[in-house]
């Protein structure tokens, strides 16, 4: 999981161009928008993008727990595996 949670990091600051922010300054339980790393809405849609096409995963922005899926790095990370281990 922790290599899973670094590939999360990776495309939060790669596909956000977050150029002052490194990917292991990134707090695994720390929220990813708002008070935590302060990404808006637009990088939602931007990161859920980069995520489908890494990880093969989607998010539909209908669904209510799409906002938990990205409340943070963990959560993300728990949601990607667990969609994963479905489609293997």
């Amino acid at each position: 999981m922790d290599e899973l949670k670094q590939q999360i990091k990776e495309c939060i600051v790669s596909s956000l161009e977050l150029e002052d922010i490194k990917p292991e300054n990134i707090v695994d339980s720390e929220p990813i928008f708002g008070t935590g790393l302060g990404l808006d809405s637009i990088d939602a849609l931007e990161l859920g993008v980069a995520l489908k096409k890494k990880f093969g995963v989607k998010f539909n922005a209908e669904n209510s727990e799409t906002r938990e899926h990205f409340a943070s790095v963990n959560a993300l990370a728990e949601y990607i595996a667990s969609e994963q281990a479905k489609n293997a």
